[in-house]
């Protein structure tokens, strides 16, 4: 009997922990926690934080084209050739020479357009040749050695064109702005994910308060089905009457059910945001404990503007857009130039029978040389340059034009922005009021109902009604937060707004 009774507890106690651990997750969020996990956990935003890392690796490539090149070489080369014929008696055999030749150079760009090259090379042969002694008639062997080596320093110098305004420097003047771009890429990503979160955190918060609103309209229409059904059983009520709150309560039902459904789908967007593990959050109930309230907002459409134009990263980043076409002007106009070069260079050079003495005649600086002097050239009609930089100006001028749209469109943006924000303070305003009249319209005919003045219609009508504005307040307190959030991000000032420091993010 104990093991029975010590079983069936043991099999409760699995069961309870099992209610327990599937028991439904709350976690209680405000908006700024919301923001806070959105930039922590959020997958196109952890995606997008890898772009101003790339364009710092591309930028860091670049200055790589100034990166001294060291070169290094060493061959061995054996030739032999054939016998000769001497004065058509004497047949010589052919030489041979074994030669070693050893080279090293570092050589390189300055920003400036200066090209440098630093060398040096050693050479050492060894042969065996044939002469004719003369006494005897005879072929002789006469073994050779020669070295020589030298270290020179040589230099061209751009004067016109490729001076300082060259391809390399046109690529690491592109790709520093491509990195100020690209932060700003970066930046308008933050502030659109965390609008995302404000809205969708006002849709959750409208998805519950329409939920509530919906079981609110059940239980006034399930509390008149009951009064009716007791007003028809003692006779003071049609059957029809009856019939209407049922299919009263039938209709309230299927708004809930509606209502339940369109806030699960919201809370899945939000989560979508917040999350990069969905399925730890799927079962997570949000308990969002911001209110749905009117604070009363002071516009500045002059102030605004300012902002949009000096804070909005989709304006800057054009900006930079415009500043990379300047750059490209610059280097065509370059690029019309003649290429004239300055050229100087000189060392010292080593020659000996031996090898061993060729580094001491370099070491002793005996046998100096030098050069110095200048190379011209030009394209004849130069086509490609003239009309390149044509093509470049007409595309800055066009740049310009865009820009100045965009500058329009912005102020056209906050204008209109502006003006919602006003328009649904306003309705919040008139939807309260309309609110409160449809209670009191609603007590009042449930009172007459009461005493045999109404009718269970006009009484049905009126909790529909009650039901519709309370959705139109709640729609319209959403939609004032919401155009508040997109205000902001019109103005560029979402990350001050919510108080984000993106070099702490």
């Amino acid at each position: 009997m104990r093991a029975l009774i010590f079983g069936l507890a043991l099999c409760s106690a699995a069961w309870l922990a099992h209610g327990e651990t599937a028991a439904p997750q709350r976690r209680a969020l405000s908006l700024q926690d919301c923001i806070q996990q959105a930039l922590e956990h959020n997958l196109e935003l952890r995606i997008d934080r890898y772009n101003p890392q790339l364009a710092l690796y591309g930028l860091k490539a670049g200055y790589g084209a100034y990166d001294p090149v060291f070169a290094t070489s060493g061959e061995h080369d054996y030739a032999k050739s054939g016998s000769t014929l001497f004065q058509g008696s004497f047949t010589l055999p052919g030489k041979e020479t074994d030669t070693d030749v050893l080279g090293s150079s570092l050589g390189g760009m300055l920003p400036w357009g200066t090209k440098y090259n630093l060398s040096g090379s050693v050479t050492d042969t060894d042969g065996k040749r044939f002469t004719i002694d003369t006494n005897t008639l005879t072929s002789v062997l006469a073994p050779y050695s020669t070295s020589s080596g030298s270290v020179s320093l040589g230099v061209t110098q751009p004067l016109l064109k490729d001076f300082w305004l060259n391809p390399t420097w046109l690529n690491i003047a592109v790709l520093k702005n491509r990195m100020k771009w690209t932060d700003l890429g970066l930046r308008s990503q933050i502030m659109d994910i965390v609008t995302r979160v404000e809205l969708a955190y006002y849709d959750v918060k409208a998805g519950y308060e329409n939920v509530k609103v919906q079981q609110s309209a059940v239980e006034l229409a399930e509390r008149l089905l009951a009064e009716n059904k007791k007003r028809v059983e003692v006779g003071t009520l049609a059957p029809l009457d009856e019939k209407q709150s049922e299919a009263q309560v039938a209709a309230r039902q299927a708004d809930l059910i509606a209502a339940q459904r369109n806030l699960a789908v919201l809370d899945n967007v939000l989560k979508q945001l917040l999350t990069d593990d969905f399925a730890n959050w799927r079962d997570v109930t949000l308990d969002l404990s911001d209110t749905l309230d009117a604070e009363l907002q002071l516009f500045n459409l002059q102030d605004s503007w300012s902002k949009g134009l000096t804070q909005r990263p989709d304006f800057l980043q054009a900006k930079l857009n415009l500043e990379q076409q300047g750059i490209q002007v610059k280097i065509n106009r370059n690029q019309l130039y003649p290429q004239v070069d300055l050229k100087v260079g000189g060392g010292y050079a080593g020659s000996t029978p031996e090898f061993s003495g060729v580094l001491g005649d370099i070491e002793r600086r005996d046998q100096p040389f030098y050069y110095f002097g200048g190379q011209f050239s030009y394209p004849l009609g130069n086509r490609a340059a003239r009309n390149n930089y044509k093509a470049g100006k007409a595309q800055y001028e066009a740049s310009q034009l865009a820009l100045k749209k965009l500058e329009q469109d912005i102020m056209i943006q906050i204008d209109n922005a502006i003006k919602l924000a006003q328009a649904n303070y306003e309705r919040v305003g008139a939807t309260r009021k309309a609110r409160e009249y449809a209670e009191a319209a609603l007590a009042a005919e449930q009172k007459k109902l009461e005493s045999g003045k109404s009718t269970s219609f006009i009484v049905l009508q009126l909790q529909r009604d009650l039901t519709a504005a309370q959705s139109d307040e709640i729609a319209a307190l959403v939609q004032y937060k919401q155009s508040l959030a997109q205000l902001a991000q019109s103005e560029g000032t979402t990350l001050e707004r919510r108080s984000v420091n993106l070099e702490v993010k």
